[in-house]
């Protein structure tokens, strides 16, 4: 889900340059890898928003919020890291 969630940090990001202040995914049922994915980084399930005949959960995100720090962030932190 790195690259995964790498993908949807990017959407936002170009979704916040564009002055957006919401956004708004969907996604089939059977994916549900997917739909965790989405409420790890901030999303929440919502009303439908399309008849896309595939979609059959949406999920909604404040993006005037500030985003949250990545969860791999203490991975990288050398003071955190086992000295051997």
């Amino acid at each position: 889900t790195g690259g995964a969630a790498l993908l949807v940090r990017a959407a936002e990001d170009a979704a916040r340059e564009l002055g957006a202040t919401t956004l708004v995914l969907d996604t089939r049922g059977d994916l549900v890898e997917a739909r965790a994915l989405y409420a790890r980084l901030g999303y929440t399930e919502t009303e439908p928003h399309n008849d896309d005949v595939y979609a059959e959960h949406w999920f909604r995100k404040d993006l005037t919020r500030p985003a949250p720090a990545p969860r791999c962030a203490a991975a990288h932190d050398p003071s955190r890291t086992a000295r051997r």
